[in-house]
């Protein structure tokens, strides 16, 4: 089922605040109206998928990152102009990190490759996630 204009909305003001950037806006792809494109200023950084299985909706964020592991968080705070996003560890997994905006959780970062010379954010953004947009 297509995205409407009050979901783009909320999922814009979603990802502002967990992010803490208000130059974030998501627009519907005009080729897909399952998915939305996520820009940071006039740059094009991600998309968001849709997801109905199950009779839930939910949605998920997913953002490049062509960087290596030792860059990964400034890149991050570079982009977002955020100082608060931090890298963390997981336990048991050398492939992927999670990343925080503090003590929240946003999402898992995982490598693309075995060298870790680029990555993907996934963030899981669930239906009720937002109820308060």
């Amino acid at each position: 089922m297509a995205l409407d204009k009050t979901e783009l909305r909320k999922l814009q003001a979603f990802l502002r605040q967990s992010f803490d950037n208000d130059s974030i806006k998501v627009v519907l792809n005009p080729r897909d109206t399952e998915t939305a494109d996520v820009h940071l200023g006039e740059r094009k950084v991600g998309i968001v998928l849709v997801d109905d299985e199950d009779g839930d909706r939910s949605f998920a964020f997913e953002m490049k990152i062509p960087v290596g592991r030792e860059t990964l968080q400034e890149y991050l705070r570079m982009a977002f102009e955020n100082e608060a996003l931090k890298i963390i560890p997981r336990v048991k997994k050398t492939d992927s990190v999670e990343l925080n905006s503090g003590s929240d959780f946003l999402g898992v970062i995982s490598a693309d490759d075995p060298k870790g010379k680029s990555f993907t954010l996934q963030m899981a953004i669930l239906d009720f996630d937002l109820e308060d947009y």
